[in-house]
């Protein structure tokens, strides 16, 4: 109950800072701020009742592979998944961190104050963004699982730490130049000069 009544609270507080840059045409602080409020708000209200739906998503997606090569299994509605070695078992449950979805809430976070696009374009790529970040994830995963499969229950570590994490952020990083960083250079305008009539 405290947390709802402090996102409320940190709501009414974002819209009024919020309101102050826009008309005072701060774009930059408006995305700054817009942004990061909008990344704690959707923590603060929606986090709740995502995370449990998203693991299971993405446990669900990451047990395909598992299915179709036999080598392991899933329980995807408590988003776990089994994995057996000639080296030994373990277990790996998709949780807050592994669900995804504190990297949604930031991608959808920075979109919707992103003003190149138009509010359908933020929609639609929010859509996009948001498929494209759970199959990401859901990759990220089975490239665990397998690793833990094939060299056993020590790779563990090197497949959830590092392995899987560079698998992650580089689609992350592919996502995030075509979003944002590639239209915000085509639109840039220097002159007489515009990088989009090229």
């Amino acid at each position: 109950m405290i947390r709802y009544i402090a996102g409320l609270a940190g709501l009414c507080l974002w819209l009024g800072v919020l309101r102050v840059l826009n008309k005072s045409k701060l774009n930059f602080w408006r995305f700054l701020v817009g942004g990061a409020g909008a990344f704690i708000l959707m923590l603060v209200f929606l986090e709740p009742f995502l995370v449990q739906p998203l693991s299971r998503i993405v446990a669900l997606l990451a047990s395909l592979p598992g299915k179709i090569g036999d080598v392991y299994s899933a329980h995807y509605k408590y988003g776990v998944i089994f994995v057996e070695s000639a080296a030994g078992a373990i277990s790996l449950r998709i949780d807050f961190e592994c669900s995804g979805i504190i990297e949604i809430f930031a991608y959808l976070s920075l979109l919707m104050f992103y003003r190149v696009y138009t509010v359908y374009e933020r929609f639609y790529l929010g859509v996009i963004g948001v498929i494209a970040v759970v199959l990401a994830n859901a990759l990220r995963i089975t490239v665990i699982c397998l690793m833990i499969y094939f060299g056993g229950v020590d790779m563990y570590f090197i497949a959830h730490s590092i392995v899987g994490r560079v698998v992650f952020y580089a689609l992350s990083v592919v996502l995030y130049f075509y979003v944002f960083t590639k239209p915000q250079i085509i639109k840039q305008k220097v002159g007489s000069f515009r990088y989009d009539n090229h």
